[in-house]
């Protein structure tokens, strides 16, 4: 067995495997960008090593310093994680070279498997089923076009190098599919350093499954039976479970049998995932193998009971595999949901910024080996701690919460509560809004396809806040007196010293203007205080709360008590101050909003808000328009790269194009104007 192992990767994942390695005994050697410095698993593995700038290109993905390092520190392994190195076929024979030991599969599978079209040719002798299309190595427009037209519209283009959801777009017309083609090719370049792409039919109301499975090199293969991950934005999944809703078990037998057979077909030995498309006849095609552990590996692991990453150390060393087939089995139902720093309320954009507060409760757990996470059967595997920054260099995910029940009901019910439990204050997340899909009625049910959160998105109004408006204008009343108190006596952020002096007589300190979505409301609010118990009167509204002494919790300003009377009687607050954002919490609901700060409107009256600003610090790809031209709402302006991935801008309003300051490979910060509407806008 190895002594020690450098692991080639960052934030949740490396803390992940550095668990399990230092459980079994093996000191780890982390390492980290100039971004990373003060990152937890930096702090947590027995050495680390600094790769340079925070640029991927620089540290993470740089094979020749990460191979350095692992020489440095005598480490005999190195376990790439997912992403970055994870699947890169040099990177693996770069370690082999160094004889040091890739955990991982051989480098002539990542090869093959690396490419979606290699892949479909190699698996289709073994009679693996596929999705009609064309993967060749003519990459001319006119063959593409003539395949696009044999296989039929709709279509997907996707890179062959592809993953994470990048690199992929539907085509829908033939009219379309050269602006389609152009623009996954450059995001593949970008992205994946291979512009090569391939095409699929695309299949309607798909289900995407995967089949998790393990092979040794003693020529043992198994599978640990599959997970469903059709709850899927801009193709990426967003709430992966296990196993999957509805399958009889002749389906479940079957994906488990191919998936073994695509295994054997690469000589594989490792960690992998074979993905399917189900579809509504409950016919199932192959789509490709990732070479890697999962993201979504601890639903995995949740219902089967196994330590995968220990599985991954201990075959990269020549152990045998641990356990059977026959030996393996599927034990209650687990759910994971990952976390995002992204604005759901603007198409998922990525979002960056310090994490103010981070906090979690003490119900959830980190743990590995047997059942991991099984005891209150809610884990978390995250990198965030309050204070740190939330990188314009890497992949927005924060961490992932799992859960576990002997029921799909239980477990889902679980992640509900437990995702209204966490707090991420600062920086835009999916907290809420993945809530709001765990109780959607569709998902609720199962069985759901890959275009649910599209139909979610196009076809509902989600109301700016569920709990119950009078309570929130309250509550937001509240938290501007106590803000007030606070700022003004200066000597403690004990919530109930905060309002002290606060009495029924006093008048309005103003109206507070308070902004909820696209929604504007104002409040007039008189506050008494006795002991611990508020009187708050909002206009003809009363609340009746009874604070918390929760006394100096963070730096931000903050206050959490109890509802006594009204619709919400009963129910536990919290209102978190970030900036002029206040976060209300109620029980299990969240409302976000935004004081209208006098200064600020003040500072914005006389300036012309008709423009599109960028909304992350990123590079302009494309400009989709000109001076002088007249654009209606909903035209695409401006194409910015963020991430790795294209953002298409739309135009917020009808007008005449003014000035387009920045042109296409500028670099750009968040806030920048990119495009500046003429007077005219102001009339349409």
């Amino acid at each position: 067995m190895f002594t020690k192992i450098l692991i080639a990767n960052r934030g949740e994942v490396a803390r992940r495997v550095n668990r399990t390695a230092q459980a079994m005994g093996i000191q780890t050697v982390a390492v980290y960008s100039a971004a990373d410095a003060q990152a937890l698993h930096v702090q947590e593995c027995n050495e680390a090593v600094c790769l340079g700038e925070p640029e991927a290109a620089q540290s993470y993905l740089n094979i020749d310093k990460v191979i350095a390092a692992a020489k440095q520190t005598g480490a005999q392994a190195i376990h790439p994680g997912y992403g970055f190195l994870s699947e890169n076929a040099a990177f693996a024979q770069a370690c082999a070279n160094a004889h040091i030991t890739f955990i991982g599969p051989g480098v002539e599978a990542i090869r093959i498997m690396g490419s979606k079209s290699e892949a479909k040719t190699c698996v289709q002798p073994a009679g693996v089923p596929l999705i009609p299309g064309y993967f060749g190595a003519d990459q001319s427009l006119n063959t593409l076009q003539l395949e696009a037209e044999r296989i039929g519209f709709p279509l997907m283009i996707k890179a062959v190098a592809g993953g994470g959801g990048k690199g992929i777009r539907i085509v829908n017309s033939a009219g379309d599919l050269q602006a389609a083609l152009e623009s996954c090719q450059r995001e593949a370049k970008n992205a994946f350093g291979d512009a090569t792409v391939m095409l699929e039919k695309q299949i309607i109301k798909p289900r995407h499954v995967e089949v998790q499975v393990f092979a040794d090199t003693h020529g043992n293969v198994v599978h640990l039976f599959e997970r469903d991950c059709s709850a899927q934005r801009r193709h990426q999944k967003v709430i992966e479970e296990a196993p999957a809703f509805g399958l009889t078990e002749q389906q479940r037998e079957a994906f488990g049998r191919t998936a073994v057979q695509v295994a054997k077909a690469v000589n594989y030995v490792g960690a992998g995932t074979v993905e399917f498309l189900l579809d509504a006849r409950g016919e199932f095609y192959f789509m490709e193998m990732n070479t890697r552990l999962q993201v979504e590996h601890p639903v995995t692991e949740m219902i089967t009971g196994f330590d995968l990453v220990q599985w991954q150390i201990e075959i990269a060393a020549g152990l045998p595999l641990p356990a059977t087939q026959e030996t393996i089995h599927i034990d209650g139902h687990a759910f994971e949901a990952r976390l995002y720093a992204e604005n759901p309320e603007q198409g998922f954009l990525p979002a960056i910024g310090m994490v103010e507060l981070w906090e979690v409760p003490d119900s959830i757990e980190f743990r590995t080996g047997t059942h991991a996470g099984r005891t209150a059967g809610i884990r978390l595997d995250s990198s965030m701690r309050s204070g740190l920054a939330v990188s314009p260099y890497y992949d927005p995910m924060v961490g992932k919460l799992i859960t576990w029940a002997p029921t799909r009901e239980a477990a889902l019910n679980k992640l509900a509560d437990a995702l209204a439990q966490l707090r991420c204050v600062g920086v835009k997340n999916n907290l809420a809004w993945l809530r709001s899909l765990c109780l959607h009625p569709e998902f609720a049910a199962g069985g759901y396809d890959t275009g649910l959160i599209d139909r979610m998105t196009m076809n509902t109004k989600t109301p700016a806040s569920s709990i119950e408006t009078h309570t929130v204008q309250a509550l937001a009343g509240l938290a501007r007196w106590a803000l007030h108190s606070q700022i003004r006596h200066k000597k403690t952020s004990d919530p109930l010293a905060m309002l002290d002096g606060f009495y029924s007589s006093a008048p309005p300190l103003r109206e507070d203007r308070w902004a909820e979505r696209d929604h504007i409301f104002a409040t007039h609010t008189h506050v008494a205080a006795q002991g611990d118990v508020v009187h708050i009167q909002c206009r003809e509204f009363a609340l009746i709360c009874t604070l918390h002494n929760s006394g100096n919790l963070i730096a931000l300003p903050r206050l959490k008590g109890t509802i006594t009377n009204g619709a919400n009687a009963g129910s536990v607050f919290d209102l978190i101050w970030h900036g002029d954002n206040l976060s209300v919490h109620v029980g299990a609901e969240q409302a976000n909003l935004q004081w209208q700060n006098p200064a600020h409107i003040h500072a914005d009256q006389g300036h012309d808000a008709h423009g599109v600003a960028a909304p992350m610090p990123g590079k302009v790809f494309a400009v989709f328009v000109k001076v002088g031209d007249t654009v209606k709402k909903g035209q695409p302006l401006i194409g910015l790269e963020a991430m790795k991935m294209e953002h298409t801008l739309n135009s917020p309003c009808d007008g005449v194009v003014q000035t387009i300051p920045h042109p296409v490979g500028d670099q750009v910060t968040e806030g920048t104007e990119l495009i500046h509407f003429s007077d005219d806008a102001k009339s349409t």
